[in-house]
């Protein structure tokens, strides 16, 4: 028997870093930035990456550490408008709130110039889960999907001479996913068997390189590369719901879902100080998801009922597009103790229109950033701000919704608190 071909676009949440707490995409399925500062700064990090952010930015820029360093950031997301509607439904997410978190440690290496760090880092995210949604079978269920990605990051910098620092970093990446597709839905007319996947994962490794060159005082060139990360993930169950079909649920007791990947990436970016006041700040970033996400292939096998077809699946063509994110960030020193931070980030969706869906809200475009550092002491920093997902609308014609669209919004609030010694 054939079944109706099943979206596999997820939404990314850090299941590591917060159990069971969906994440949010911005850049594709990246964050705009990591750590406080970065991202304050719209994510045009990689000519300044001077936290312990710099192993996930710019490995470079671990030398401008020259004390121990403690890092300890976090964030929390407020969905404003993440919603879905078709001719039967107009339903905004359940999952309103995001957390998210992570942090940092590096410390120079002694009779060396090189700095040396650790990092745990939420990569992104992206999706929505909706409950009760009227189905295309006149019934109503759940539809969601949860796919988180973090990292384990250990890395170091050396300055080669006064001006030019290199840097690398090894990317540990974990990525867990678990769907909810309708999984109390069965229509033997169709066919249609709805399904229920949990505990597929991944754990890959990537690399990323950096440099940074102070042309002068006042002004730095960098430049960035990370190299593609294959997430096919397994070792999944999948329970499959054919009650119409005569067979009640059947369990597959090896399900996986492969065709993700972390892109290739080229960032390259300088940084300004017109002023011992001021530092500007600009990032080019170029994302080969073309290469990333293309195919994707849902497959169960091992059912727990003879009578079952052996392999429950699908495969869909995704065909994300390549992106090009222009980053822009702005520091001014208010006093000897107080950083002000602004930023703007753009990227435009690589999701093609006609393969959206409401399980993947990657829509997003323009972000706006707002913060503030301040030193309590000598030995801490206390960073804060908020960033500004802009409304953004697209609409799209599902194979199995009809005409729908997808709308998406956010606001999310930063926090890093920082220890030197």
């Amino acid at each position: 028997m054939t079944f109706l071909r099943l979206s596999t676009r997820c939404r990314l949440t850090v299941l590591m870093l917060v159990a069971a707490s969906p994440a949010y995409a911005t850049n594709g399925i990246n964050l705009i930035g990591f750590g406080a500062e970065s991202t304050l700064m719209g994510g045009a990090d990689v000519a300044v990456a001077r936290d312990t952010s710099a192993l996930n930015t710019n490995p470079a820029g671990l030398t401008q550490i020259k004390a121990p360093l403690l890092d300890m950031f976090g964030s929390v997301l407020r969905t404003t408008d993440l919603v879905h509607k078709d001719p039967r439904n107009e339903e905004h997410a359940s999952n309103r709130y995001t957390l998210l978190g992570g942090g940092g440690y590096a410390r120079p290496l002694e009779n060396t110039p090189c700095t040396a760090g650790i990092g745990l880092f939420a990569q992104g995210g992206a999706g929505g889960v909706f409950d009760n949604l009227r189905t295309p079978f006149g019934n109503r269920d759940d539809l969601s999907s949860l796919f988180g990605i973090a990292k384990i990051i250990p890395g170091i910098g050396c300055e080669v001479t006064d001006k030019l620092s290199l840097g690398a970093s090894l990317n540990i990446v974990y990525a867990s996913i678990e769907q909810d597709f309708f999984a109390n839905t069965s229509v033997n007319a169709v066919p249609f068997a709805g399904y229920k996947l949990e505990g597929a994962s991944a754990v890959r490794t990537g690399f990323k390189l950096g440099m940074q060159y102070r042309v002068t005082p006042a002004l730095t060139l960098a430049a960035s590369y990370t190299e593609k990360t294959e997430l096919p993930m397994t070792g999944g169950t999948l329970t499959a719901d054919f009650t119409d079909f005569g067979l009640g649920k059947v369990k597959y007791a090896d399900a996986s879902i492969k065709g993700f990947a972390l892109p290739r990436e080229v960032a390259v970016g300088l940084a300004f100080k017109p002023t011992d006041d001021w530092l500007l700040s600009f990032k080019l970033n170029w994302l080969n998801w073309g290469d990333a996400i293309n195919d994707v292939t849902l497959r169960a096998t091992k059912p727990n009922n003879a009578s079952a077809q052996s392999i429950y699946g699908s495969s869909m063509a995704a065909d994300w597009k390549d992106q090009w994110v222009v980053a822009t960030g702005v520091a001014y020193n208010w006093d000897d103790r107080t950083t002000l931070y602004a930023g703007h980030n753009y990227g435009k969706n690589p999701i093609p229109r006609q393969n959206s869906s409401p399980l993947l809200a990657g829509t997003l475009e323009h972000h706006l950033t707002f913060g503030a550092a301040r030193k309590i002491d000598q030995h801490w920093l206390m960073t804060g701000g908020v960033e500004w997902m802009l409304p953004v609308s697209v609409k799209y014609n599902s194979r199995l919704f009809g005409e729908s669209e997808i709308r998406n919004e956010a606001i999310v609030l930063h926090f890093m608190l920082s220890r030197r010694w």
